[in-house]
C-alpha cells in the first residue's frame, strides 16, 4: 500500500466513528405503522377467547413456518407421479396384451374344423362301450390343447391334435354306422 491510501482510509475511519451508533426513527413514523396495522384485518390469527394461547400460539408459529416445505414437498410429489405417468410405458390392458400365437391359432381352427364335423354326426345313438375310450381322446385332445398354450412353439403337438381329433371322428364314425360304410 502507499502512503496516499493509508491517508485516506484514516479520514474514511473518522467519518464513520464520528455517525451515531444506533438511528431511532421518529416517533411519527412510529405512530403511522401502529394506525396502519390496527386498520388492517388479521387474517391468520384466531380469535383470543376461541384458542388458549398456551398451548396452540407455538403449534400455530410451526405451521405458518412450515407450511412452504409442506406445499413444496406436495408439488414434488404431485410433478414425480405426471411425470412418472408420461414417461413411463404404459402396459396395455390384460384383454389386449393375451394373443395367440400362429400355433394356438391353427389348433383353434382345427378344433373349429373337428366340433362342425362333430356338429353332423348324431352322437345320442353312440354304443356304451365305446363312451370310455371317446372320453379318453377327449380328455387327450384337451391335454394337447393346453400343452400347445404353455408352449407355443411345439409345432408337434399339432400333429398330435390333428390324430385325436381323427380317431375321435374315425370311433364316433364307427359307432354310429357299424356297417362301415363311412358316411
Amino acid at each position: 500500500m502507499n502512503h496516499h491510501d493509508n491517508d485516506h482510509d484514516d479520514a474514511l475511519a473518522q467519518r464513520l466513528r464520528g455517525l451515531p451508533s444506533e438511528r431511532v426513527a421518529p416517533a411519527a413514523v412510529w405512530q403511522r405503522i401502529a394506525a396502519q396495522l390496527e386498520q388492517t384485518p388479521r387474517l391468520l390469527q384466531p380469535p383470543v377467547a376461541a384458542v388458549p394461547a398456551t398451548s396452540a400460539a407455538p403449534a400455530m408459529r410451526a405451521l405458518r413456518r412450515h407450511w412452504p416445505r409442506y406445499a413444496a414437498a406436495a408439488g414434488v410429489v404431485a410433478l414425480v407421479g405426471v411425470a412418472s405417468m408420461l414417461l413411463l410405458p404404459q402396459q396395455p390392458p390384460a384383454a389386449v396384451a393375451v394373443t395367440e400365437s400362429a400355433l394356438q391359432q391353427q389348433a383353434n381352427t382345427i378344433t373349429y374344423q373337428y366340433r362342425q364335423a362333430m356338429a353332423t354326426l348324431p352322437q345320442q345313438s353312440l354304443p356304451v362301450e365305446l363312451q370310455p375310450a371317446l372320453r379318453e381322446l377327449d380328455a387327450s385332445a384337451g391335454s394337447i390343447r393346453s400343452a400347445i398354450a404353455q408352449s407355443p412353439d411345439a409345432t408337434f403337438l399339432l400333429g398330435q391334435l390333428q390324430r385325436t381329433y381323427a380317431l375321435r371322428l374315425e370311433l364316433t364314425r364307427k359307432g354310429v354306422n357299424p356297417t362301415g360304410i363311412s358316411t
